[in-house]
């Protein structure tokens, strides 16, 4: 098993959230540092999945332009050697 290494940190929390805190630790028959320990970490998954969509979007709309633009220039490319072009010539490739 892996171990995880913690580090003891003082922090300052309005008098709501520490009694919060505190019947969420005991409802789940764990400790305050627990508590606020699993939302932080709630929190950080959170904000990578927001990093992420963000990154899918950007993205994916960068793609969507380069599919446009290359599918153009494929268009031109074929149009300009006929490929595609319904000619009644015997001849074939």
């Amino acid at each position: 098993m892996q171990s995880i290494f913690m580090r003891k940190v003082t922090i300052s929390l309005p008098q709501d959230l520490v009694e919060f805190a505190d019947r969420a630790a005991q409802q789940a028959k764990s400790s305050r540092s627990q508590v606020i320990s699993q939302a932080l970490a709630d929190a950080k998954v959170r904000n990578e999945r927001r990093l992420a969509e963000e990154g899918y979007r950007f993205y994916a709309g960068e793609s969507a332009e380069f599919a446009q633009a290359s599918a153009l220039a494929v268009a031109e490319a074929t149009a300009s050697y006929g490929v595609g072009e319904d000619d009644n010539d015997s001849e074939t490739w």
